[in-house]
């Protein structure tokens, strides 16, 4: 038996343009997952093939000892678009990387070691970031793994001052939680967070790996509570499709990082996908974009699906339909009924995670398949 690591769906994806993609007989489908929102510009982006194109025939792979011009590119472009005086960048292959680098930072930079993490949180699967992942099934088989980990409440500002003390490390937490069920932290919690953890000595690590890249309506969730953290943590959506996960950090963790490296860390071609995507991103405006059109979308549920559903939640175009039966069921019929591939978050959770570019007509596609399916 070969692909056993993976639970492969039905329909085989041949191509992408844009908001859709098409299976083996051409059969066409509306991409609301976008691959776990892998591709916010949508798929086959002209301007990140060009830019891949374009360094590919130039120079594949060097490693990142030796500088090289579109991985320096891409640091200052992440350092001028990142919130505050996140100046410092570490780039590897995935978000679950990005976060294993955020931790090791984090205990090296304070020298302590607890780390606080939250109920329902998603932070990856390595040892380390799976540690700080709240769910058991995602755990058990791997135990056991790096200690010292304390899981507080989600939106809890009170719970995490008691937890964060002066033998904390980092509290590691996601501006909304994805696999968790689409849970967005409310500004003031994640202002507390900020407070509480800078009191304490502690680093505060923005998980941003699904909210990021204009996922919520801005370049960076975090922007919208106008908090600034020690290390953000972006992935999914930063290269289009080619697989770039990036750790920004504050000066004084960058000092003190210790010794952490990676062999494919920030590859030319790699590099060249990110900054294509990052330039257009900001450049396009594309982060307004889902902000409008995801309001545009939750509205639309929320009056045509009323209590046929126990609610739609979430922030610009990282939604949630929480629905009274498994979710599972309603994204088969998404996919063969309607030609619509979703994704689930938890059990009840319909998971819509579209290309940041896709329009209000196609988003009423969702929503009149989505009233199709939970009233027939």
């Amino acid at each position: 038996m070969t692909g056993f690591v993976f639970n492969e769906k039905p329909i085989q994806i041949e191509r992408g343009d844009g908001s859709f993609v098409y299976d083996d007989s051409g059969t066409e489908y509306l991409d609301m997952g976008a691959s776990y929102a892998c591709v916010p510009l949508g798929h086959s982006h002209p301007a990140v093939h060009e830019a891949v194109t374009e360094q590919f025939e130039k120079l594949t792979y060097v490693q990142a000892s030796y500088p090289n011009a579109e991985r320096t590119a891409l640091y200052e472009l992440l350092a001028e678009t990142a919130p505050g005086d996140l100046d410092n960048t570490w780039l590897c292959n995935s978000g679950t990387e990005a976060n294993e680098a955020a931790l090791k930072f984090a205990r090296s930079a304070t020298g302590n070691s607890k780390i606080v993490a939250t109920m329902q949180g998603f932070h990856g699967r390595t040892m380390g970031a799976l540690a700080t992942t709240w769910k058991d099934k995602y755990k058990k088989p791997y135990e056991p793994l790096i200690g010292d980990v304390e899981f507080v409440p989600y939106d809890n500002a009170e719970a995490l001052d008691e937890a964060v003390d002066e033998d904390t490390a980092a509290f590691i937490v996601e501006p909304v939680q994805g696999e968790g069920g689409i849970n967005p932290a409310s500004h003031d919690y994640l202002q507390a967070a900020r407070e509480i953890t800078e009191d304490a000595g502690a680093a505060l690590v923005f998980d941003e790996v699904q909210t990021g890249m204009g996922r919520t309506g801005s370049l960076w969730a975090c922007e919208q509570a106008g908090v600034v953290p020690d290390m953000l943590t972006s992935a999914k959506g930063l290269g289009n499709g080619f697989p770039v996960g990036a750790t920004l950090v504050r000066d004084w963790v960058a000092e003190n990082y210790g010794s952490h490296a990676s062999t494919f860390s920030g590859g030319p071609v790699i590099s060249a996908a990110a900054g294509a995507t990052v330039s257009t991103m900001v450049e396009e405006e594309i982060p307004a974009h889902a902000g409008e059109v995801g309001d545009y979308l939750v509205n639309e549920l929320e009056a045509t699906l009323g209590e046929e559903v126990r609610d739609v939640r979430g922030e610009g175009l990282m939604i949630g339909v929480e629905v009274k039966r498994g979710a599972n069921r309603y994204l088969k019929n998404l996919a063969m009924k309607h030609q619509i591939l979703a994704l689930p978050a938890g059990r009840t959770v319909i998971r819509l995670l579209p290309p940041l570019t896709i329009t209000e007509s196609e988003a009423d596609q969702v929503v009149d398949a989505l009233e199709d399916l939970l009233t027939e």
